[in-house]
């Protein structure tokens, strides 16, 4: 990566299909997997040949998760319950040894597990929720990374993908911690990008999928027709694209699925 002070921008292509075999024998591990997006793209991925390791809170969501791959006669899923506001260190390196155990790498991590908490003036923000959030939305991306990247190491083509948000990517009235964690996790991706270098087997970038009907959308605009709005498995087979090949060029770089600008003022919300 050749580091400056601006960010480096991509769009994926519109008309981007991933192939078939695009993830043929690679081990994804997908954050918050049990709903919305990242049920889509822990189906997707399995779809196109992965292992899925499937890490949400919910053990019921996930299991239902794991059911539907396994009939779609896609690869065997692995589950791993984990609430990420209420572990520590251990608990991660408790998820690297069995994952070591299990598999002996990791391919792909997928950071898509979120916590919105309140959308308030930064005055009047809960304190405590003000942690909880951050605790979940950078805490454990930091854990995720710090404990994993020795496995995603021993992969061919290793890369660290976050679900980023438009919140995250221009400041915005009353987002509070969701927008400002949004931000520390596009701070995360580049400063990992820059100490690992462009000539690193593992690549890292985020990605902005838009606007997507997902519970955490629902919860910021209740009134809007959430049929209307693009679902999540339609946009999840975009969000694939810098798994392959064209990854490797896309070390550090701020993803979207449409030109940065084009959005309009609600384009926020996915996870």
């Amino acid at each position: 990566m050749t580091h400056d002070d601006s960010p480096r921008w991509a769009t994926i292509p519109r008309d981007y299909t991933p192939p078939a075999d695009l993830l043929a024998e690679r081990i994804v591990l997908v954050t918050g997997a049990a709903s919305g997006l990242g049920r889509a793209l822990a189906q997707t991925c399995a779809g196109h040949g992965a292992t899925v390791v499937l890490l949400d809170k919910d053990l019921r969501q996930l299991e239902a998760v794991y059911d539907a791959i396994e009939q779609a006669g896609h690869p065997q899923p692995a589950l791993y319950p984990l609430n990420l506001e209420g572990v520590g260190p251990a608990e991660y390196l408790e998820l690297a040894s069995s994952l070591d155990r299990e598999f002996g790498r990791l391919d792909v991590l997928v950071h898509n597990a979120a916590m919105l908490g309140v959308l308030s003036p930064m005055q009047h923000y809960d304190a405590e929720l003000w942690a909880r959030v951050l605790h979940v939305n950078i805490n454990a991306p930091f854990l995720l990374n710090k404990t994993l990247l020795g496995l995603l190491q021993r992969s061919e083509r290793g890369r660290i993908l976050f679900i980023s948000d438009r919140a995250g990517r221009r400041g915005r009235a009353f987002w509070g911690a969701y927008g400002v964690s949004k931000f520390a996790q596009e701070g995360m991706m580049e400063t990992l990008a820059a100490e690992l270098g462009s000539r690193h087997a593992v690549r890292t970038m985020s990605v902005d999928p838009g606007i997507v009907n997902t519970a955490l959308r629902r919860q910021c605009y209740p009134g809007e027709d959430s049929q209307a709005l693009p679902q999540p498995n339609e946009v999840a087979p975009a969000l694939l694209y810098p798994l392959g090949a064209a990854g490797n060029t896309l070390h550090g770089a701020r993803l979207s699925l449409q030109a940065e600008g084009s959005h309009d003022e609600h384009d926020t919300e996915h996870d």
